[in-house]
């Protein structure tokens, strides 16, 4: 077994932390050593599962431990607080779980941490890395089918819960050229007193910066991909180039169609999906350890694109609110943006 060079750390123990602890099955040279929750029970059980040691408290763990990295996977919630605490203890690694942001004050104040923060944040997008969307977006870069023309990605989940996933990967087929205007509509409040507070409805028109357009839906009208039944099972992306097309889907099958003919296949049975899923966590931590050593940012998934990604979703906000397309460039959201939105949704 390789010597371990890198020690992890994750800080909050519910239902993502074991996919991030488990992906270090497939890295030789770093390991999971600690993990944090401010419940007991939920982090004494993840200490047992994963022979690691427990803390109750953030600081406490980095001081004592030094990790590499930190993985967090708390509630959006407290994303600004615990990557505080994560950048002030100097950590030189941390991703975050997406979304970044649950509204414009977290935003702003995330904004800020970014621009003087010496930790290299990225925001879980592991499947940025997965084996069939990596098919995809080659495809598109190797030239066969041209240029990019009209991209549509979207999620059976709100815009919170997988709107800003979707967006992440819709980007990657598109050299992720940033989004300069937003045109967007959102419906029914309901989804707002959950985990992942947004609109249930959200339905968006974007132009980026290289003049390629897209559709970006979120909820129970987009496409079904895979089980129909399971909402978080609706996630696809696709391309539309001058000479072919491409389709990833993650629960279902991906595409590629151009001159040379047309290739696809599926995602396989459930170990294979749980399989593939951890390869590209793994792939995705793999890149943080590479960023370390130098300025190559894990692609698409760092802290300012992140951001930027959030910023596009307020921009949406906006746009329904105020019924107009939003130029980003001009766009200073006003703090109490979505509680505007969710009194507008409620009339």
């Amino acid at each position: 077994m390789a010597e371990t060079k890198y020690r992890a750390a994750v800080i909050g123990c519910g239902g993502r932390c074991p996919a991030h602890v488990k992906a270090y099955e497939l890295i030789e040279n770093a390991r999971v050593v600690a993990c944090c929750d401010l419940v007991a029970e939920k982090r004494e059980k993840r200490a047992e599962e994963f022979g690691i040691k427990a803390y109750g408290d953030a600081a406490e763990m980095l001081a004592a431990e030094k990790p590499d990295i930190v993985h967090i996977t708390t509630q959006p919630t407290a994303r600004v607080d615990v990557m505080t605490i994560v950048s002030d203890a100097s950590v030189p690694l941390c991703t975050v779980e997406k979304p970044i942001a649950t509204g414009v004050r977290d935003w702003r104040a995330l904004c800020e941490l970014e621009a003087k923060s010496d930790t290299k944040f990225a925001v879980c997008h592991q499947f940025r890395w997965h084996e069939n969307l990596v098919r995809c977006r080659e495809a598109l870069a190797s030239g066969k089918l041209g240029e990019v023309k009209f991209l549509e990605f979207s999620a059976g989940m709100n815009i919170s819960g997988q709107g800003t996933h979707i967006l992440n990967y819709g980007m990657s087929l598109n050299g992720d050229s940033p989004v300069v205007r937003v045109f967007g509509t959102a419906a029914d409040a309901s989804d707002t007193g959950g985990m992942h507070p947004a609109p249930k409805h959200t339905l968006g028109y974007l132009l980026f910066e290289n003049g390629v357009r897209a559709m970006w839906n979120n909820g129970p009208t987009a496409p079904v991909a895979g089980d129909p039944k399971t909402d978080y099972q609706h996630v696809r992306a696709a391309a539309y180039a001058d000479k072919g097309r491409v389709l990833w889907e993650e629960f279902g099958r991906w595409e590629i169609v151009g001159p040379d003919g047309r290739e696809s296949g599926d995602c396989g049975d459930a170990d294979t999906v749980r399989a593939s899923n951890y390869a590209a966590q793994a792939a995705f931590h793999k890149a943080m350890f590479a960023w370390m050593g130098d300025d190559t940012r894990p692609a698409g998934t760092n802290l300012a694109q992140s951001l930027h990604e959030w910023k596009v979703v307020l921009a949406l906000y906006a746009g329904a609110l105020w019924h107009r397309p939003i130029e980003l460039a001009d766009f200073d959201p006003p703090e109490d943006l979505f509680e505007q939105l969710l009194e507008a949704l409620a009339d």
